[in-house]
């Protein structure tokens, strides 16, 4: 058998085995919800976990191994608080995340097997080491950084909206609404203009009708959050739950704080742009600018004194 086709059979068949495992996990996160349904509906059915247990051991294996290789690189629980930051509460998207720490690395593996296997023949060991470095790195990094940049963009997103969140309130409060009922509202109306907030409210909202303390739900949301306009105004709400009060005017109050400083925030923006917009024209426009201005003076000048020098 050639080279040629001997790496063919590799690689299609690393790119099978991984296409056969995202198949597998794709099947299975998104029917586990209709599964436990019609368990739940069975009169005869056996707990749901052990029967997860029994019925996926190939997938509960992969969720331990994520776990296992989470817990070596965060021991401060900091994933915890990235996966609520992200929004993915739910046990499909727990269940992805952690099948995907454990996929990557052997897919990470797989790469590195086909280089040793398909690579050039000089040196080829030290290549090799420093491929398994490398994957080894990418295998504890890229997970990190998958879950921090999808929790800043909805920190991101979160932050947008509580401008017209305040609004809002502002306005249910006018109508003589009590905080509760202002969240039951934008809950029930408003899950379309506020879609982040709208699923962290539901959630706050269940946990008031549970009988948590409404102070203490509040300074857990924004401290799991972790925006600070959003911090601000659950601060107003907290202390008007807590103290009584006008409300309308400190949410007022808050609003131009958060308006100034976004003012502050884009003016900065601008000021960068300015800077960057000078080296991008100093790079490239300078030149050719210098090129159309002073390129026919030049010419004529080394024209005229190639005039001088032929006589």
């Amino acid at each position: 058998m050639s080279p040629q086709v001997f790496a063919a059979l590799v690689a299609g068949g690393i790119l099978v085995a991984v296409l056969a495992i995202l198949a597998v996990i794709f099947v299975t996160v998104f029917s586990r919800n209709e599964r436990v349904l019609k368990r739940r509906l069975s009169p005869e059915a056996a707990p749901v976990d052990e029967l997860e247990q029994k019925d996926r051991p190939l997938l509960q294996a992969m969720v331990r191994g994520g776990k296992n290789l989470e817990a070596m690189v965060d021991e401060e629980g900091e994933s915890a608080r990235l996966l609520l930051q992200a929004g993915w509460r739910s046990a499909s998207a727990r269940i992805a995340w952690y099948t995907f720490q454990t996929v990557l690395p052997l897919v990470l593996a797989g790469l590195v097997l086909a280089f040793w296997l398909l690579g050039p023949e000089h040196k080829k060991l030290m290549y090799t080491a420093l491929a398994v470095f490398v994957a080894a790195a990418l295998s504890f990094l890229v997970p990190r950084w998958i879950l921090r940049g999808a929790a800043s963009s909805r920190q991101d997103r979160i932050k947008r909206e509580v401008p017209l969140f305040i609004h809002l309130l502002a306005m249910l409060f006018d109508a003589g609404l009590s905080t509760r009922q202002a969240f039951a509202s934008l809950v029930r109306d408003s899950r379309g203009v506020l879609p982040e907030l709208g699923r962290e409210f539901e959630i706050l909202l269940r946990q008031i009708e549970a009988g948590s303390d409404m102070s203490e739900s509040l300074k857990n949301l924004g401290d799991m959050l972790g925006v600070p306009d959003l911090v601000s105004v659950l601060g107003v709400l907290r202390q008007v739950d807590r103290y009584g009060g006008e409300i309308r005017q400190p949410l007022m109050e808050v609003l131009s704080v958060l308006e100034e400083r976004r003012t502050l925030d884009a003016r900065e923006k601008v000021n960068l742009i300015s800077g960057r917009m000078t080296v991008v024209m100093v790079l490239f426009f300078f030149p050719a600018l210098m090129i159309f201005v002073a390129g026919p003076a030049f010419s004529s000048i080394i024209k005229a004194l190639g005039d001088v020098n032929a006589r």
